[in-house]
């Protein structure tokens, strides 16, 4: 499914229309975006959460030269499952 799609069956369940349902999803999404990029976590019970972690930097290898290099630190989105969307999977 993609975001379209989403938009569309949300305003079918619940009767509010397109646009406003495509303002509440870009509304959420946004603010979402903005917690983790101040470093920030967001919880939805039930659903999961959304953080961000670091990978520490670490060497690797040039596949072209074989050189040897250091990768920096970063900071990834990550989501983990709520207990009840895990059961809503299995």
């Amino acid at each position: 499914m993609n975001r379209k799609e989403l938009v569309t069956r949300v305003s079918e369940k619940t009767g509010l229309m397109k646009k406003d349902v495509e303002a509440v999803t870009d509304a959420v999404l946004d603010e979402i975006r903005e917690t983790l990029a101040a470093g920030g976590k967001v919880q939805l019970m039930g659903f999961g959460s959304f953080e961000v972690r670091s990978r520490a930097a670490r060497n690797g290898k040039n596949p072209r030269t074989g050189e040897t290099i250091l990768m920096p630190e970063v900071k990834l989105p990550a989501f983990k499952a709520g207990k009840l969307l895990k059961d809503a999977v299995r």
